[in-house]
């Protein structure tokens, strides 16, 4: 595979395999120039990958569709309007490959974030950071539209008196809460697994925030948009309550969250390409205190 780095054969292998078997053969044809004959899919994407100068030329072949880029870059985490053309998917994909570390893609923040609270300067917005690339990739995978496969989800990365507060305003606003670690892991999942959803959280600083109090607590607010196939419904806005587990070695377990979902019609004409969060500091210091 010439030419193409471990990150982008990663994540070109993502996208291709997100495309239909036709669409997969017809790309092999005009890579190789109808040179090669290959028997299946998987032959076509590895001929494909051998067959491409860079990731740039592959990703903007026709066949390669602006909606697969799209919800690649939700699945990654990556903030993108819904309106955006497939040349600045492309360019914010080429992007994210030439600055991800591989290690870091495939460790679960789980893992890798308890390591840092004992340290000399321990930085909650590191923490939030690798916490939220971490919890939205694991449930957007959820979501059937997206065709991959699904990642561990259930109510073991919660606390068992875990809470969580549902507030959703579209032409009217609605509040639920949920009790335990079981009905808050179900009611999170039912968001991407039965209605389909898709978050894409805006994890620059302006919708991102962390407070860690001294007992313990860490706090992580992001906001976001939310999308339906290439649709984006509105925007939300998350406060997680993270404790390290002393049990389970380098865990971080949900011990409450606060969701708000905000329908397009409740936003009126709001650009919602990357919301900025709405708490202020001192609402987050009252939740910590």
């Amino acid at each position: 595979m010439q030419g193409l780095s471990e990150k982008e054969c990663a994540g070109l292998k993502n996208i291709l395999s997100s495309m239909t078997a036709g669409d997969l053969m017809s790309l092999c044809d005009t890579v190789t120039n109808k040179m090669i004959v290959v028997e299946n899919v998987t032959e076509a994407m590895e001929t494909i990958l051998s067959f491409s100068k860079n990731a740039e030329e592959l990703l903007k072949r026709k066949k390669v569709y602006r909606d697969l880029i799209f919800k690649y870059l939700a699945k990654e985490g990556v903030t993108m309007s819904p309106n955006s053309e497939k040349h600045q998917l492309v360019k914010r994909t080429l992007e994210l490959w030439s600055s991800m570390k591989v290690d870091e893609a495939k460790q679960p923040a789980t893992s890798v974030l308890a390591d840092t609270q004992g340290e000399v300067g321990f930085d909650p917005l590191v923490l939030a950071k690798q916490f939220c690339q971490w919890f939205f990739q694991l449930l957007n995978s959820q979501n059937p539209s997206l065709g991959q496969q699904p990642q561990e989800w259930g109510p073991q990365h919660f606390w068992p008196d875990a809470k969580l507060s549902l507030v959703s305003r579209t032409a009217i606003e609605q509040m639920d809460e949920y009790l335990g670690a079981e009905l808050v892991s179900l009611r999170l999942l039912a968001l991407t697994s039965g209605e389909r959803l898709l978050f894409s959280p805006n994890l620059e600083p302006h919708g991102l925030r962390a407070l860690a109090s001294p007992h313990g607590l860490v706090l992580v607010a992001v906001a976001g948009t939310i999308h339906k196939d290439t649709v984006c419904l509105g925007i939300f806005e998350q406060i997680f309550g993270l404790i390290c587990s002393p049990l389970a070695e380098n865990s971080w377990k949900i011990k409450f969250v606060n969701l708000k979902i905000r329908g397009q019609e409740a936003l009126g004409a709001t650009e919602v390409a990357a919301p900025c969060l709405s708490f202020s500091p001192s609402e987050l210091q009252l939740l910590c205190s």
